[in-house]
């Protein structure tokens, strides 16, 4: 299993109509085949300067790999993610056995 992270602050005002239409499209990627438990989470520590995540999980690389690739993930993060992304983080895990 993998677990995708991704911490972000976005350029948009907080609370903003822009804020909510970037999560609501974002989570439009949960649709594509092999995401898993796919969530949206707003970050509230102050230990560093992002304001939101992602979080899903994958049950191989190969779905890993399937989700990367995809026309709709593509598509967000040319036409969202790039342009209205201000600073991230993208964090991969797996279980320490």
């Amino acid at each position: 299993m993998i677990r995708h992270t991704v911490v972000f602050r976005l350029k948009h005002a907080t609370g903003s109509a822009e804020e909510r239409d970037f999560l609501e499209a974002g989570l439009k990627l949960a649709a594509i085949p092999g995401v898993e438990k796919f969530e949206a989470l707003r970050q509230v520590s102050v230990k560093n300067p992002y304001t939101f995540g992602f979080s899903m999980e994958f049950a191989s690389q190969e779905a890993y790999n399937f989700y990367s690739s995809h026309p709709d993930h593509d598509r967000f993060v040319q036409e969202r993610w790039i342009p209205e992304v201000a600073e991230f983080m993208e964090i991969d895990y797996v279980a320490v056995s």
